[in-house]
């Protein structure tokens, strides 16, 4: 999962704005420091939503060819809550009936696939029966 960054330069420096999530932005004073700060700035505000409604857009995959843009990459750990967020909202499901879908002993269990996490293989198969339609590939 990647996000585009646009670059604008200054006198000290550089800093940049995500085109896809209002908000999330970076600066540095060298362009290579600019590209980890925007790592760390897009982990940063996509590992703590406010609630568990709160959704973010995902990336708009028409701006990867775009060559003015940088494009970041999202920790697969959380790269994988963004995308379970999204489907379970798009499903009109709780996170409640997510957990009982998946066959967890209770919600918090759950909760914990939505916040930064490192889910078992027999857990990832069980998330593709209950959303099928994600794409596991986007979560790297």
């Amino acid at each position: 999962m990647t996000y585009h960054f646009t670059i604008h330069t200054e006198e000290n420096g550089f800093w940049a704005e995500s085109c896809e999530l209002s908000g999330c932005v970076a600066q540095a004073d060298t362009l290579s420091d600019l590209r980890k700060a925007c790592e760390e700035a897009l982990n940063l505000y996509l590992e703590e939503p406010a609630d568990s409604k709160m959704v973010f857009p995902l990336p708009d995959t028409t701006l990867d060819t775009n060559k003015d843009l940088l494009s970041v990459p999202v920790d697969p750990e959380i790269a994988l809550a963004v995308l379970l967020r999204h489907y379970r909202s798009r499903s009109k499901l709780t996170q409640k009936q997510v957990s009982e879908l998946l066959g967890m002993k209770n919600v918090y269990s759950y909760q914990r696939l939505e916040k930064k996490s490192n889910p078992t293989l027999h857990v990832m198969k069980k998330i593709h029966k209950v959303f099928p339609e994600m794409k596991l590939e986007h979560i790297f």
